[in-house]
C-alpha cells in the first residue's frame, strides 16, 4: 500500500500540473470527453463465471485513438486501465512487487496480440489499434511525467514468470485475449473466473492515460505512462469493490 500511495501522490500532481514529455502525443487528447471518466464497476456473473470489467466516460468510449507515427520507438499509447488489488500470481506472473492491472489499450504502430484477430480480418498482425486487453504490473517511475511504467526484467533472467499468452516483451505484460466492447459512452471487457485465480473480492480504480513506447533512451522505460486524463476516484485509491 506503500508503493499505491506514493504513485497515487505523483499521479494526482501529474494531473493538477497537465504537463506531458511524450513527444507524440495529440493535444487534442487532454481535451476529449472520450477520456473523462465519469464511473467504473466491476460486476460479477455468478451463472456464467465471469467477470465485467466498465468504464463510463463522458463522451464516446473508444472513438480516440492514437495516431500512427511508422515506427515502434515513440509509438503513443491510449489506455483505460484498472488498476486492482489483485497479486501479480492471480494473473499468472511470478511473485513480484508493483500494481496489477488491466489495460485496455489502442496504439496502431504495432501488435502486441499475436495470438489474436481482434478485427477478424484473418491477419493476427495488423489490429494493434483496436482496443484490447493487457494484464500488466505497474511499479512508480519518476523519470516520466506519469510516475509509472511497466515493470521490466532481464531478458537474461531465467526466474520470471510470465503467463503463456505473453507478448514476448521484456517486461510484466500479457496479452489475455478476453473480449473488450465499446458502446457510446462505455467500454466493457469480459474476464473469465478462472482468469485471475478464481478470485473475485478485490478493490480496483479506473484511470485513462498516455503511454509512450521508448527503444532508444536508456533514462526511460521501455513502456512509461506520460499523461494523466482523469481517475475515477479522484486519488487513486481503489476505492471499489466488485459488486
Amino acid at each position: 500500500m506503500k508503493n499505491l500511495f506514493i504513485i497515487s501522490i505523483i499521479l494526482i500532481g501529474c494531473m493538477s500540473r497537465g504537463f506531458s514529455q511524450g513527444e507524440n502525443v495529440d493535444p487534442a487528447f487532454s481535451k476529449s470527453n472520450d477520456l473523462m471518466i465519469e464511473s467504473a464497476s466491476v460486476k460479477y456473473d455468478n451463472d456464467l463465471e465471469l467477470l465485467v470489467f466498465s468504464m463510463t466516460v463522458q463522451g464516446n468510449a473508444g472513438a480516440t485513438t492514437p495516431k500512427e507515427v511508422g515506427q515502434l520507438d515513440g509509438a503513443p499509447v491510449l489506455g483505460y486501465v484498472f488498476p486492482t488489488s489483485l497479486k501479480s500470481k492471480d494473473v499468472g506472473f511470478g511473485d513480484v512487487d508493483g500494481i496489477v492491472a488491466l489495460a485496455l489499450t489502442s496504439h496502431p504502430d504495432f501488435d502486441d496480440t499475436p495470438l489474436w484477430d481482434e478485427n477478424y480480418d484473418r491477419n493476427f498482425s495488423n489490429d494493434g489499434v483496436i482496443w484490447h486487453p493487457h494484464w500488466v504490473v505497474l511499479e512508480s517511475n519518476e523519470s516520466v511525467p506519469g510516475g509509472l511504467s511497466v515493470k521490466e526484467f532481464d531478458k537474461e533472467d531465467n526466474q520470471v514468470i510470465l503467463p503463456p499468452t505473453n507478448p514476448g516483451m521484456p517486461m510484466y505484460m500479457d496479452s489475455p485475449g478476453f473480449q473488450v466492447v465499446t458502446k457510446s459512452n462505455q467500454i466493457k471487457v469480459i474476464v473469465p473466473r478462472f482468469r485471475v485465480s478464481g478470485k473475485t473480492n478485490f478493490n480496483f480504480d479506473a484511470v485513462a492515460a498516455y503511454m509512450q513506447v521508448n527503444t532508444t533512451k536508456e533514462t526511460l522505460p521501455l513502456l512509461g505512462v506520460y499523461e494523466v486524463y482523469s481517475i475515477a476516484s479522484g486519488d487513486l485509491s481503489l476505492p471499489y469493490s466488485v459488486k
